[in-house]
């Protein structure tokens, strides 16, 4: 079998401790690390002297400016259109809001002019009520008074009997008369 690795490469002792922390640090052979660098630089066409890497500042800023246009065109496609959708709507919200309050306010002041104006007749059907008991209990009582008397009027009368005098009728019935105006 013929060795493929047959090729050497030549650095100082300071530059060899480097690539031996960053070899350990990414815990790979110095050989591997080596081959991946290789590839690496020859993948991305980069410049290792190139510190600031102008190429990747670069392709990040075009890539940030093709985001920030997008985001523009999406602002102007999506987001200023619902916007405006929603503030119309906010506004149609606090209309009817404001035309609902206003109804249910002037709703609420009639039902509660109606109900003082129904607690008003209550009372007053109430009181009538009132009186209208106590006078057809007043009426029952001159009913049986005037029947008690009544009574005694026919018991008198009968007592009387038929020879009575017209002076002893008249007599009774002043009697009575005197009595029923006392009711």
């Amino acid at each position: 079998m013929k060795d493929i690795n047959i090729r050497s490469v030549r650095f100082s002792v300071a530059v060899d401790e480097k690539f031996e922390k960053v070899a350990r640090k990414l815990g790979r052979t110095k050989r591997l690390l080596f081959v991946q660098m290789v590839d690496y630089f020859y993948k991305c066409k980069k410049d290792p002297t190139d510190l600031s890497d102008d190429l990747l500042k670069n392709s990040l800023v075009k890539n940030h400016q093709q985001y920030i246009s997008f985001i523009r065109a999406q602002e102007n496609m999506l987001l200023l259109p619902i916007k405006a959708e929603v503030d119309r709507v906010s506004r149609s919200q606090r209309d009817i809001i404001e035309r609902l309050n206003s109804a249910v306010l002037k709703q609420n002041v009639s039902v509660l002019s109606g109900q003082k104006t129904q607690t008003t007749a209550i009372a007053e059907m109430e009181k009538s009520l009132g009186q209208l008991l106590k006078k057809s209990k007043d009426a029952d009582v001159l009913k049986a008074q005037f029947l008690f008397l009544l009574e005694e009027y026919i018991r008198g009368r009968e007592s009387l009997g038929p020879k009575a005098t017209a002076a002893e009728k008249q007599q009774l019935a002043t009697k009575i008369k005197d009595q029923i105006r006392m009711l």
